[in-house]
């Protein structure tokens, strides 16, 4: 049985492209001495490839130029510090160069061996101010001492749909890891807590600290309430995540009333969804086993 677990949420500032690796060694190293100790820690949308030093109209060519495929040596160097604290790590996402020469905006997650176990694929790019492709698969990604976590970056979160589908998928938490730097992020904790309450999910979201984003990242349990949030500029908000509070949840109800994912009953009719040219099938409603996608 899955149990519980601490993790870190890294609120920090983006670090420049050209060199991050050492700058990010450094600040895992000093966030576990701080706040340690952790068996997980996240970090925002893009960290390891701030451009905001550069004028505005380079910055989407430096992304492109950064990118790099998920066997690339870079990717090693991130696993090798997960390996080195023994620690589930997600160090926020980079510009993948795919194998057919796309360029996505790839969220990783590294098993506390160094081992990459799963990587997703930003599927709503913000545009048209993002220069990145948009990833189809949603990802799942299995964690033994959580259950599962769903993956997710930024403006994935302003889609129920995406949510939705990660709960669907077994996870118990989803990392929403964000770069927000326009004036939006009041709706964000809104709907941070949205997600969490229509599915009943741990919705962690993590966004960069000012001067560059809006900061006020924000961890919320399963019936929506607020375990923690940050200010503007970097901190670490570190929470505990708990499998069974959300088996709670599901089966008594949020606020002790509403148990969403027990809403059809045997024989129910499905319900047409014209906006996808599909339906929603009672049969498939519950949530699944998490299946591993990387």
């Amino acid at each position: 049985m899955p149990h519980m677990i601490t993790a870190g949420l890294a609120q920090r500032v983006p670090l420049p492209l050209e060199d991050p690796l050492q700058l990010f060694a450094d600040d895992v190293a000093k966030t576990l001495e701080s706040y340690g100790p952790l068996q997980m820690l996240v970090y925002p949308e893009l960290h390891l490839q701030g451009t905001e030093h550069l004028p505005l109209e380079e910055r989407s060519a430096a992304l492109e130029r950064a990118a790099v495929s998920l066997d690339d040596p870079f990717v090693a160097a991130l696993g090798a510090i997960a390996a080195e604290h023994q620690i589930w790590l997600c160090p926020g996402s980079i510009g993948e160069r795919d194998a057919d020469g796309g360029f996505r905006n790839t969220q990783l997650l590294f098993a506390p061996d160094g081992t990459l176990v799963a990587s997703y694929r930003k599927m709503f790019p913000w545009r048209p101010f993002e220069p990145h492709q948009p990833g189809t698969e949603f990802v799942v990604a299995k964690v033994p001492a959580m259950g599962a976590v769903g993956l997710s970056i930024c403006y994935d979160a302003w889609f129920p749909e995406h949510s939705r589908h990660l709960a669907w998928m077994g996870a118990n938490a989803i990392l929403n890891i964000v770069k927000t730097t326009s004036e939006d992020r009041e709706q964000e904790l809104v709907l941070a807590r949205a997600n969490a309450i229509v599915n009943q999910v741990y919705m962690l979201s993590v966004n960069c600290a000012s001067p560059i984003g809006r900061g006020r990242s924000i961890a919320v349990d399963p019936e929506g309430m607020v375990l923690g949030e940050a200010g503007l500029g970097e901190d670490t908000l570190v929470v505990r995540i708990d499998p069974a509070a959300v088996q709670r949840v599901r089966e008594h109800g949020t606020a002790g009333t509403n148990r969403v994912w027990s809403q059809f009953h045997p024989g129910d009719a499905s319900i047409k969804l014209p906006l996808y040219n599909g339906e929603l099938d009672p049969a498939r409603w519950t949530p699944q086993q998490p299946q591993h996608r990387s």
